[in-house]
């Protein structure tokens, strides 16, 4: 008999993790690389957002909260949720989790039972797969093309939807391509989910980093079939903060607070305090604004200079991440990283578990002179 449960023995390593530790690694042993990895802002933590925290500690805010987290945050997301979504909620259809990650955890222990699918629109986050997995389910992958900036086709989905369908995930900006999905496709998803009873899962982690065209939650126009997902991490460079949030109709937010309960409890006490800070404070605005301006900034360069280098690069136009297609380095896309790292010395996520042949992700939430030297070192490839 194994000692592993067969889920443990099927489960992949995340690829973008990996690949961040090696080059935390390789920077441990006094090599100088340049990491294109990483998914969160080089920015630190806003100050407002730290005094918050600190306050809270002072106060003695460390004890146990409610599992679905305090009722003031979740009045604080309530708020947010009108004010910027046009979604109403009220505050018992939200739950509060360990990031975003946690929070699309719990939500796929509470969907999902074997054999169940849920359809994936690639390239995608390589964690949704192995989420769905976890939770005994079955992904089905929708792909697009660099032809069509990583927009998926609205016929493609419904024709991949069954009578064994769960749930379509949904993630505008995209991660791993920068795609922002426009209006008309994301209310073609949601009437695709109400007119088929599927569960439309809309992770909006990168909903305030778009550079052209405007965010649109589809949960307005399927709210009982839709679970609209964020966080603080990637608009308030609060990665390690862990402080993810979800809405949507009471039961499903109730099943997932109940699975976190007897799981992580809740959230981190006083980073759910700086939270309600970061959503609430005039500060925010002004610094999402100036990351966002940096943001946009770097693409422009960084996309310039790959299709310089013959690496054509759809442009992206959300999120912090470029996905180039590599097979003038090498047509097999692990390859192409590895020759990357080890003759570059740049690190970058191979697309194989985005779904990606052909291609590799890039990370801009670096500096101006990291992606310079970046590209000054892949020109030596060719």
């Amino acid at each position: 008999m194994s000692r592993l449960s067969k889920r443990a023995q099927a489960l992949k390593p995340s690829s973008t993790v990996a690949m961040n530790a090696r080059a935390l690694e390789l920077r441990r042993q006094g090599v100088d690389v340049i990491a294109l990895t990483a998914g969160e802002p080089d920015f630190d933590t806003p100050q407002h957002v730290k005094d918050a925290a600190c306050q809270a500690l002072a106060e003695g805010k460390t004890k146990y909260t409610p599992p679905a987290g305090i009722p003031e945050l979740r009045e604080a997301l309530a708020r947010k949720f009108e004010r910027e979504n046009g979604l109403s909620y009220a505050p018992d259809q939200i739950t509060v989790g360990a990031g975003g990650k946690g929070v699309l955890y719990n939500l796929f222990q509470a969907i999902l039972d074997p054999g169940d699918e849920v359809i994936l629109l690639a390239p995608f986050w390589v964690s949704y797969s192995a989420q769905v997995e976890l939770a005994g389910g079955v992904p089905v992958v929708v792909k697009s093309t660099a032809e069509t900036g990583f927009v998926p086709e609205l016929e493609r989905v419904a024709a991949a939807v069954t009578e064994r369908t769960k749930a379509i995930v949904v993630n505008s900006p995209s991660n791993p391509t920068g795609a922002v999905y426009p209006p008309e496709l994301l209310q073609g998803l949601a009437r695709l989910a109400n007119d088929r009873g599927v569960f439309l899962v809309s992770d909006e982690i990168y909903e305030h980093l778009i550079y052209e065209g405007e965010a649109y939650s589809p949960g307005r126009d399927a709210p009982e079939w839709t679970i609209t997902v964020g966080g603080a991490a990637k608009s308030y460079a609060m990665t390690g903060w862990r402080i993810g949030w979800a809405a949507g109709p009471k039961e499903i937010i109730t099943a997932m607070t109940k699975i976190q309960g007897q799981s992580v409890t809740h959230p981190t006490t006083f980073a759910q305090w700086a939270t309600i800070a970061a959503l609430e404070s005039p500060e925010s605005r002004a610094f999402i604004e100036k990351a966002k301006a940096a943001f946009r900034r770097r693409r422009d360069f960084f996309v310039k200079g790959l299709e310089e280098l013959g690496l054509p690069t759809p442009m992206p136009h959300g999120a912090f991440y470029v996905m180039p297609d590599v097979r003038r380095i090498h047509e097999d896309e692990l390859k192409a990283a590895e020759i990357m790292l080890d003759r570059a010395r740049v690190v970058v996520v191979p697309g194989t578990d985005f779904v990606a042949p052909g291609h590799v992700r890039m990370s801009y939430a670096t500096s101006d002179e990291n992606l310079e030297r970046a590209l000054e070192r892949l020109a030596g490839l060719f």
